[in-house]
């Protein structure tokens, strides 16, 4: 959900929550307009910012706003927590598109990542902030680590999100990586191969000519490569599904009909049936048009990632069928 950073300042003085907030270097603080790009904004690009929307008639508020502030104290300085009254701050509260209280976002790196409505307990928080902190580095300025550590953490997530399929989380928790360090090739190929995921293939070409030369020809971007071609290609099938599959009822032999719903199937985000139908046609008919079907698996693999269980999975039934 982007945020419109162009607020103007001149709101009304912060407000006091109800637990009652400090100023100067406590981590929990009392947030309004005139403050929310320093306390938000810029202080995010440092560490993680969780901004908690409450207002003083809200119940829910009073159950939940101590709970966060214990979570985020126990982050002892990685974490700060930014307390805003919607009804004194309808300007933010509008723009994050608050409908609730209380409502609460993590930010990182100018952005919000995250979020949930409704009073959860301790436990709930704790695991939810763990989550995000592990994610995008904890303190970004080196409070929580050492910054390659915490990068490569990062990265391990994001491909954790596009093998899930929620190809949107991996896009932003990539392209946070890329903020970090303009010139990771790995994060560049994970934007990448997010983009082509998400059928968002001209965006994806765009970006990939404007990559940097020395991450243009890191390896790590043979993956991307090879997932905005296979995008590419599933687009011209996509929405087919229903006319192949009866066309395959009818004549199960015809690798053509298989192969191309296989790719319509890809087009879909159903993996798991793209790979089986690329297989069964390596299983009855390995040369057909000039081994295509290996080569598209191959093509996959490259686009899944080496670590992507389906790869790993993949690979050994194709060699079984090759090798038997």
């Amino acid at each position: 959900m982007p945020l419109d950073l162009s607020l103007s300042s001149g709101a009304t003085p912060p407000a006091r929550s109800p637990a009652g907030s400090a100023s100067g270097g406590e981590v929990v603080r009392d947030v309004s307009l005139s403050n929310f790009m320093a306390e938000v904004i810029e202080a995010s690009k440092r560490q993680v910012v969780v901004v908690d929307f409450w207002a003083t008639w809200c119940g829910p508020c009073k159950q939940l706003g101590p709970a966060l502030e214990k979570v985020v104290r126990s982050y002892k300085g990685a974490v700060r927590l930014a307390k805003i009254d919607i009804d004194r701050n309808q300007e933010i509260a509008q723009q994050m598109g608050v409908q609730s209280v209380p409502s609460v976002f993590a930010f990182a790196q100018g952005r919000p990542v995250d979020g949930f409505a409704g009073a959860l307990p301790e436990s709930q928080i704790k695991s939810w902030l763990d989550r995000i902190v592990k994610a995008v580095g904890g303190a970004l300025g080196g409070e929580a680590g050492d910054e390659a550590a915490q990068i490569e953490a990062a990265l391990k997530q994001a491909n954790e999100y596009l093998a899930l399929g929620d190809a949107e989380a991996a896009q932003e928790l990539f392209e946070h990586i890329v903020q970090a360090d303009p010139v990771h090739p790995s994060a560049w190929a994970g934007v990448l191969r997010a983009l082509a995921a998400q059928g968002k293939v001209a965006q994806a070409r765009k970006l990939l000519e404007s990559a940097p030369p020395e991450v243009a020809k890191d390896k790590a971007m043979a993956a991307a490569r090879a997932a905005i071609e296979l995008a590419e290609q599933a687009a011209q099938g996509a929405g087919a599904i229903g006319e192949l599959e009866t066309k395959l009822a009818e004549n199960t032999s015809d690798p053509q009909v298989r192969f191309d719903l296989a790719m319509a199937l890809y087009a879909a985000g159903r993996r798991e049936e793209t790979v089986d139908h690329l297989l069964e046609i390596v299983r009855k008919n390995r040369a057909w048009n000039e081994e295509a079907a290996r080569k598209q698996l191959v093509k996959l693999f490259e686009a899944f990632g080496p670590t992507d269980p389906l790869t790993i999975s993949t690979r050994k039934r194709l060699s079984s069928i090759m090798f038997s």
